[in-house]
């Protein structure tokens, strides 16, 4: 009856109504909850504080010694940003990464997983979908939270540096960030992260394309995904040249750059375990504890032609 009066946005309306409470009252305003013992309280305060950092809510003097106690932390602890265009993977990547660490690390990490989607401008709502795409991430050591970008024409939250601070504070070893799909001129999680990962297609068109994405200039790695598709070749052949040209490495094989062929979608891809053990060295520059690796080492940069079993 409730339906045939309403209809189905009335009943959209009055369900939104009735969840439409303001959380933030609910964080916690000292830092001293971000490290408590007990790690379940530890992680749900965690969450309520990230909620407050977003609506903006959380105390100005709270968020400033946050930032400063992280800034003169000891231990560095990694925060790996992972970013490229809308629909070339990011989200399954990470997932196919995360499950990395846990099958080589033996579940020994801690990491906090950070994704990010985009508000859209016409009705102010963001679709997060990310956790979709996710089956790695159920773990007592992974914790995942969505954000919104809250806004239109960037990529990342405004409550991001805060959320990340956050995070490492919380006890966390590494913070991985992904961001909504971006367009060919944007790399604002650059500062932000201490490594970071372009992820995109062998789709991108002529070669002089390669020219106006910004993150060519700025990404440690990049990322072909969706390798088996046509003229993925091709296209790791010509992206190993245009990060060769941007960096002035002409004394580097194009085969040396840092540029990885992955099919996240397919089971245990030998171009993502290669991006990964590239990954592995450099985080550990960074301050990231790593045992004696349990995956065997490969010696390709791009998804072989044959089924890994």
């Amino acid at each position: 009856e409730d339906g045939q009066k309403m209809g189905l946005q009335g009943m959209i309306n009055d369900m939104v109504q009735r969840c439409d409470h303001d959380l933030s009252r609910r964080a916690p305003q000292e830092l001293k909850a971000l490290e408590v013992a007990d790690r379940a309280e530890r992680l749900r305060n965690l969450a309520q504080i990230i909620t407050a950092l977003e609506n903006g809510a959380w105390p100005e003097k709270a968020k400033k010694a946050l930032l400063e106690k992280v800034g003169t932390g000891g231990t560095a602890i990694p925060v790996v940003g992972i970013t490229g265009t809308g629909g070339a993977g990011k989200s399954s990547l990470t997932d196919e990464l995360i499950r990395r660490f846990r099958l080589d690390q033996a579940d020994s990490q801690k990491i906090a997983v950070i994704s990010i989607d985009p508000s859209r401008k016409r009705t102010g709502g963001a679709l997060l979908g990310d956790r979709i795409r996710m089956n790695a991430i159920q773990h007592p050591n992974i914790y995942m939270r969505s954000l919104a970008t809250r806004d239109t024409g960037s990529e990342i939250s405004k409550a991001l540096p805060d959320v990340i601070a956050a995070c490492k504070l919380a006890g966390f070893d590494l913070v991985v960030v992904e961001t909504s799909g971006i367009g060919q001129g944007d790399a604002a999680i650059v500062p932000l992260v201490d490594v970071s990962l372009y992820v995109m297609t062998p789709e991108f068109g002529a070669a002089s394309q390669l020219e106006k994405i910004d993150m060519l200039d700025f990404a440690d790695f990049v990322a072909i995904n969706k390798f088996d598709r046509k003229g993925a070749e091709d296209a790791l052949r010509d992206v190993r040249k245009q990060y060769q040209r941007n960096r002035e490495r002409f004394g580097e094989k194009p085969d040396d750059m840092p540029v990885f062929g992955t099919m996240a979608a397919r089971f245990n891809d030998d171009g993502v375990t290669a991006l990964y053990q590239a990954l592995v060295p450099r985080l550990a520059e960074r301050g990231l504890k790593f045992a004696q690796g349990r995956l065997p080492a490969v010696t390709v940069k791009a998804s072989s032609a044959g089924r890994a079993i």
